[in-house]
């Protein structure tokens, strides 16, 4: 399984990113006003907490000199109303903020994504980044309002020790010994829990890459017998989470142990020593009281802030993965999502009277330090007709498509479409003029009508049964129930079939140029009479380029290009390549083809090892 390898070389330690704290406020900085109202609720609501100890000495006070308790109890009670109501219009507000927080950031995956260069995509497994897209951005919405809930539960710590002071000071100093060593431990404990959840997260990552493709390839896995080992191999990522996950729940909940067992011991000591200074007449009942609710109060925002900080610890590591994906590289001059590209109708540069394309002394390679993946290329693609390129697998014919769709640039030469260089067009122009099939024709979600539309989504119903009909699909279409609309999934229609719906989008509207990636791969006889029919007949309107290993489609061609080992070993028609190409005559007869594009008969004797027949080199006409 090549997906399972690549997920494996995957490094699995936590990567380190430079001012972490500063990438979770780059996700928050566009809510700051909802962020400062919800501040400025939290501060009141605060406020209103703080008061009430004190109202509640009043009350006492009240209640031992024998005067009415109306007013210190009406006081009390809206209090209590005012602040209830105040936290609630806050949780709602930070709750909302924090969803939107969560749609920003997917939304900016999501684009970058889109706008990436292939290169950039390619290089992770497709299940990394749909976690990174959904699971990530989830653990912002906690962190979304760690600050604000870090600053009201600082307020409210800092705020609550000074009105302890003003009851009594050397109870104030018992307190605050609790604070600082509760502070101390949950400073050398909290970054720990970053480090396991952003673990975590790299290890659901992995688990992600390795499910999409394992379950992309079930058919190859259940018939390898393989479901227990790759169900054992995903689950290893599952258990390491888990594992990391564990260490984090144990680390938080050590925090928060620590910080309510050492309020719970600071409120025993404040309550024995406080009683004993009540004893002596040095305060009041009444002032130790409203201390201890003091003291009790310190759990809020000790808790709060125990609670923000690990919160926030995971959003600073979802924020460095986030940020990875945004540094991804965009193609150059890429438009906005949504805003169409100017593709004139007809040449957009100085034009040369026959080519449509031309490839001049291009070298490329998929990675710095790479070996090239194609070298010294030069060729001219004809306005009209057919080109084909052949050769063995990894010789760079796949390469050469990735140059045209501007999938990948050359690192020397260059490229020119109707003679202007490809710098001087955006990828969507040059797109706009080309149509492409992919080999494995993926389906898009959605119905036969939408995926034919989807390169065209104007396109009239008559013009998608005039496609369908140029690959022999239109009847077969209209044989179900729902036609252009039947729901299309990835086990409704067969490969050929697929095949033919991709095609039959590419031919939707006569493109300047039609690439066909092994368009005829998986379809049958019949169907890839009818797929050479639809290509020939666009080589009359435009140019068709495909990449073939079954050269019995490319025989008509009007020219060849033989490639091997990243370079064009040699250009020319069928019937001379045959005569002078040693490579081509090889290919010819793997798969026993005549000079006449017909199946050369078999000589007695000449199966191979696997039982495939193959005609002798000499018994080839030599034209």
């Amino acid at each position: 399984m090549t997906e399972t390898a690549a997920v494996e070389s995957v490094d699995p330690q936590p990567i380190a990113h430079p001012g972490r704290t500063s990438l979770l406020l780059g996700y928050l900085r566009p809510h700051w006003p909802t962020m400062l109202l919800g501040l400025l609720l939290g501060l009141v609501a605060n406020a209103a907490g703080l008061a009430t100890p004190l109202v509640t000495k009043w009350v006492l006070d009240t209640l031992g000199a024998g005067d009415s308790l109306s007013r210190p109890v009406t006081v009390l009670l809206a209090l209590v109303v005012v602040g209830a109501a105040i936290s609630l219009w806050q949780w709602v507000l930070m709750g909302s903020l924090a969803e939107r927080v969560v749609l920003d950031a997917r939304s900016s995956v999501i684009r970058r994504y889109f706008a990436a260069r292939i290169d950039q995509l390619t290089r992770r497994p497709g299940g990394e980044l749909v976690t990174r897209a959904t699971s990530d951005p989830a653990l912002l919405h906690e962190a979304s309002g760690s600050l604000v809930g870090l600053i009201n539960g600082a307020v409210a710590l800092v705020g609550t020790l000074v009105l302890m002071g003003t009851l009594d000071v050397v109870l104030l100093g018992t307190t605050l010994v609790a604070v600082v060593v509760v502070a101390v431990l949950m400073g050398l404990l909290l970054p720990s829990i970053g480090r396991a959840q952003e673990a975590a997260q790299e290890s659901v990552g992995r688990l992600g890459g390795l499910l999409e493709g394992s379950l992309r390839a079930i058919r190859t896995v259940k018939a390898s017998r393989a479901e227990q080992r790759q169900a054992h191999l995903i689950t290893r990522h599952a258990e390491e989470s888990a594992r990391h996950g564990i260490n984090a729940a144990r680390r938080a909940a050590t925090v928060w142990t620590i910080s309510w067992t050492g309020i719970q011991l600071a409120v025993i000591v404040i309550l024995g020593f406080g009683a004993v200074r009540a004893e002596r007449g040095l305060i009041e009942v009444s002032t130790l009281i409203a201390f201890l609710l003091y003291a009790f109060q310190l759990m809020g925002p000790i808790s709060e802030l125990t609670q923000h900080m690990t919160a926030m610890q995971a959003g600073i590591a979802a924020a460095g993965r986030l940020r990875e994906i945004e540094a991804m590289s965009v193609e150059p001059d890429s438009r906005p999502a949504g805003q169409p590209a100017s593709v004139s109708v007809g040449p957009v540069g100085p034009e040369s009277r026959d080519v449509v394309l031309s490839f001049q002394g291009v070298t490329a390679r998929y990675a710095p330090g790479a070996a090239p993946a194609v070298r010294g290329i030069d060729l001219e693609i004809p306005r009209r007709g057919h080109t084909a390129i052949v050769g063995p697998s990894g010789a760079g014919k796949t390469t050469l498509f990735s140059l045209l769709l501007r999938f990948l640039e050359p690192e020397q030469g260059r490229l020119l479409l109707f003679g202007r260089p490809y710098p001087e067009h955006t990828p969507a122009e040059i797109r706009g003029r080309l149509a492409y099939v992919e080999q494995e024709a993926p389906v898009v979600p959605g119905t036969i009508g939408d995926n034919l539309r989807f390169t065209h989504p104007e396109a009239s119903d008559e013009e998608l049964w005039a496609a369908l009909r140029a690959v022999d699909l239109s009847d077969k279409v209209s044989s179900l129930d729902l036609g252009l609309e039947t729901p299309l999934g990835a086990t409704t229609v067969s490969g050929g079939e697929r095949q033919r719906i991709a095609l039959a989008r590419a031919v939707l509207r006569t493109p300047d140029v039609l690439l066909l990636d092994e368009a005829t791969s998986q379809v049958d006889g019949l169907t890839e009479a009818a797929v050479g029919r639809c290509v020939r007949q666009r080589a009359t309107e435009g140019a068709v380029v495909t990449i073939a290993h079954r050269l019995s489609t490319v025989l008509d061609a009007d020219q060849i290009v033989v490639m091997e080992g990243g370079r064009i070993r040699a250009v020319g028609d069928h019937a001379t390549l045959l005569g002078t190409d040693e490579l081509y005559r090889d290919l010819v007869a793997s798969l026993r083809i005549g000079t006449s594009g017909t199946p050369a008969a078999p000589e007695a004797g000449t199966a191979t090892g696997s039982g495939t027949l193959l005609v002798p080199l000499e018994r080839l006409p030599q034209e």
